[in-house]
């Protein structure tokens, strides 16, 4: 007999095949628009910017296949996952030990997980202690049954640990997994004091985010081992997950630790605008789906409010939408002009294909927003990380079918 999660786990796939299979249809109904696709050149870039002034952009490496996430190592060279399939190495990241090298073959050790959606391998992250425990953390979502429409199973975010000897990931140990869902997306890690470690999960369909015993559209905090801190603010609480942090999230495919404060931000997709940059307080609800600034894709708006009494305000907003990607503050000495700047990555704007950049957000010593600016439009690329090296510069990542690891430095 089938138990009964099961046959909710049946119906919530067929829920999610129906809107997957209506949202396909929609968008075969719409004109082609953007541009044609843009081949980066070998020579390097200049641009003028703000503050800054002439920045420099050059290719590290290039023929990854969607990259998704960036992780330097302490000796300049770079883990990055291409989404949903493969570890890849970039020896000499930096160019400090001689030319970079994007190694042919994988990284060992990613558990394998059938194709499907939003499945498999997302986020990679160094223990903040790497150095002597050689520990690098990764989410990704593992297949189950698979769903009545094409590419669709069911999924339970993951988040796992191993040693990395240099070539291969070793000693795996599976750390955390939420509940099965029929429409789960990405997932990011940041790493803060004490140990403790948040992971963002998406749930852009349904009410998802505000079911206290689903662990999708939340922030979720747990130790460095997995287990859950007995001051997490649902502890104890009937029918609430113990891991959630905070909770009324759509897609959130960035996070960071603002170092100064300890304040922790993510990157959140609205539906169509109404992208945004939270401050993740304990405990509280933000919104999704009940409220947004955002419209559907069909043109209405979603909500009649875009705040309701009890949710939490953005701390950024973006309409049109940029789609937020990875995202980091600049601490280092390289661009003192835009030393604590805030940089996230935007695959595109106001849903034009290939309108891709990197925003600066300028604050002040409270968080409180001074200025932005765009970045890189002109490279018409999909950005997907960005994260400072160890070097003091800025590198992003493209998501392309022939990704690149890009360079950002102050241009002679």
């Amino acid at each position: 007999m089938r138990r009964p999660w099961f046959q909710a786990a049946l119906v919530l796939a067929g829920v999610a095949a129906g809107v997957w299979s209506a949202a396909t249809a929609w968008a075969q109904q719409q004109p082609q628009i953007g541009i044609a696709a843009v081949t980066l050149s070998a020579a390097p870039y200049t641009f003028d910017t703000a503050e800054q002034h002439r920045l420099r952009v050059s290719i590290v490496a290039r023929g990854l296949a969607h990259p998704f996430s960036l992780a330097f190592l302490p000796n300049g060279d770079a883990l990055v996952t291409e989404r949903g399939t493969r570890l890849r190495l970039i020896r000499n990241a930096t160019g400090q030990g001689g030319a970079p090298v994007l190694e042919p073959d994988a990284i060992a050790g990613i558990p394998q997980t059938p194709a499907f959606r939003t499945g498999g391998l997302h986020e990679v992250a160094l223990h903040p202690q790497f150095a002597s425990n050689r520990l690098v953390y990764f989410s990704y979502n593992k297949a189950g049954a698979a769903g009545e429409a094409p590419n669709q199973r069911q999924s339970a975010v993951t988040l796992a640990r191993a040693r990395f000897d240099g070539k291969a990931l070793t000693d795996v140990q599976e750390l955390y997994t939420g509940d099965w869902s029929a429409g789960a997306s990405g997932s990011r890690i940041a790493f803060a004091a004490g140990g403790l470690l948040y992971m963002t999960t998406g749930a852009p369909f349904g009410d998802q985010a505000q079911k206290p015993d689903s662990a999708y559209g939340k922030v979720l905090r747990l130790r460095d081992d997995g287990t859950v801190p007995m001051d997490n603010p649902f502890v104890g609480r009937a029918g609430t997950r113990p891991e959630i942090f905070s909770l009324g999230h759509r897609d959130q495919l960035g996070i960071t630790v603002h170092q100064p404060s300890g304040a922790v931000l993510t990157a959140e997709h609205g539906p169509n605008g109404g992208d945004e940059i939270n401050v993740i307080l304990p405990g509280r609800n933000y919104g999704w789906p009940t409220f947004t600034f955002g419209r559907s894709y069909e043109g209405p708006r979603m909500s009649q409010t875009p705040l309701g009494p009890d949710t939490e305000q953005p701390l950024v907003l973006w309409i049109p939408s940029i789609a937020p990607t990875g995202l980091t503050f600049y601490t280092g000495d390289r661009f003192p002009a835009w030393k604590g700047n805030l940089f996230v990555g935007s695959a595109r704007r106001g849903e034009i294909p290939r309108t891709g950049g990197l925003e600066r957000v300028v604050f002040n010593d409270k968080l409180e927003e001074l200025r932005r600016e765009t970045l890189l439009t002109e490279l018409h690329q999909r950005i997907r990380d960005v994260r400072q090296g160890p070097d003091g510069l800025l590198y992003v990542l493209t998501d392309e079918d022939d990704g690149a690891l890009l360079r950002l430095e102050p241009a002679p």
